[in-house]
């Protein structure tokens, strides 16, 4: 279509339809796949990453590049710290891996040169308030 020039997405107005298409996906997934009688912590979760999602594309129409491995990396941390609390579980050492994942995401971005330290805290707060947020209607 002409809309991207290359896979690693490096300008704001390239990021706006592949957002989009994820947005209607993970829709799709929430309305026909997931229900909240079945799974309800997975069925949050989901919430969160579409909202994180719909965020990230919010900012890329506003021209500010959120780090995308950032927000994902942090959701499935909050995730999983949530987790642990509401089923009463000591996964601290995977929790402590996963900080030194978001770590690594971190750095490897920035020596890539494809984030600035602003993009990439925002991307790491983007994917942690929406998980935040939704986890009183689940825990």
């Amino acid at each position: 279509m002409g809309k991207v020039n290359s896979i690693y997405l490096k300008s704001t107005n390239e990021r706006i339809y592949p957002l989009a298409l994820n947005c209607i996906v993970i829709l799709i997934v929430i309305k026909r796949i997931l229900t909240p009688t079945q799974v309800i912590e997975l069925y949050y979760f989901f919430v969160g990453i579409l909202i994180s999602t719909m965020t990230c594309l919010l900012l890329a129409v506003f021209k500010f590049k959120a780090s995308i491995h950032m927000i994902s990396v942090s959701g499935v941390f909050m995730f999983f710290l949530a987790l642990s609390i509401h089923f009463s579980i000591n996964i601290n050492g995977a929790l402590a891996l996963m900080i030194i994942a978001i770590g690594a995401v971190a750095t490897s971005r920035l020596h890539l040169k494809a984030h600035t330290y602003k993009e990439l805290i925002m991307g790491l707060f983007v994917g942690l308030i929406p998980q935040l947020i939704l986890v009183p209607y689940w825990l």
